[in-house]
């Protein structure tokens, strides 16, 4: 197989990070006066960033808050999470074998996520997974965000791929729909971060573990006769 490129999500894909970004919400509501968002909910609301973290646990409590109150709760967890980036934070089992089997098939890897780019490198630094990806690309890297599918022909671009040789990985319809927007082949995780079971969302292939990952890949990549 020639070189391809597998573009993935971050939260609730390769990192089970939503223990610390619930954790950060919460302490940023709590610091506000506010109720605390119960995991089990705050889990799904991790997908669109923290600003829209910050409004759907606002929209949970009946809550409308003035935008400039917002922005000053967005910065509050910004500057908190931060230090507390990998506090719990992990990669989900059996990452690092399905990424040592597909780059021994020529993968490049690179990751796609509406959390802001220094972050995600600040995370990914933690877990000391950064120099497994050739490109890290947040919604501030680009002026965009998903679903828009210009941030991931963008990022194939700047891992020096190709979109008619990608895969991207991700667990929610944000995901999904980012991938069918740019029109390349999408696989779901079903352990990540969302209310719908994925495989109600269309996605071309559903794993439940990351060893199944690289034949899921390669079955979307290989030309059928």
């Amino acid at each position: 197989m020639s070189a391809f490129t597998v573009v993935f999500d971050l939260d609730g894909t390769l990192v089970d990070s939503a223990p610390d970004l619930v954790a950060t919400l919460n302490t940023v509501f709590a610091r506000e006066g506010l109720a605390p968002v119960p995991y089990d909910v705050a889990r799904n609301m991790v997908g669109g960033g923290a600003r829209r973290m910050i409004e759907l646990g606002l929209m949970a409590d009946g809550r409308a808050v003035a935008a400039r109150d917002i922005d000053r709760m967005f910065e509050d967890f910004i500057t908190y999470y931060a230090a507390h980036i990998a506090d719990h934070s992990k990669p989900f089992p059996g990452l690092t074998g399905a990424l040592d089997q597909l780059a021994a098939r020529g993968a490049q890897f690179a990751v796609c996520t509406n959390k802001l780019e220094w972050l995600s490198r600040r995370l990914l630094d933690a877990l000391n997974l950064s120099a497994r990806f050739v490109a890290i690309c947040g919604q501030d890297t680009f002026g965009v965000h998903k679903p828009d599918p210009e941030i991931l022909r963008r990022t194939i671009k700047q891992a020096g791929g190709r979109v008619d040789q990608s895969v991207v990985v991700g667990d929610s319809a944000t995901d999904i729909d980012t991938a069918r927007a740019a029109a390349v082949p999408v696989i779901a995780v079903d352990f990540g971060y969302t209310e719908i079971p994925v495989a109600q969302l269309g996605p071309d292939r559903v794993i439940g573990h990351f060893d199944k990952l690289p034949g899921a890949v390669f079955e979307l990549l290989t030309p059928h006769t």
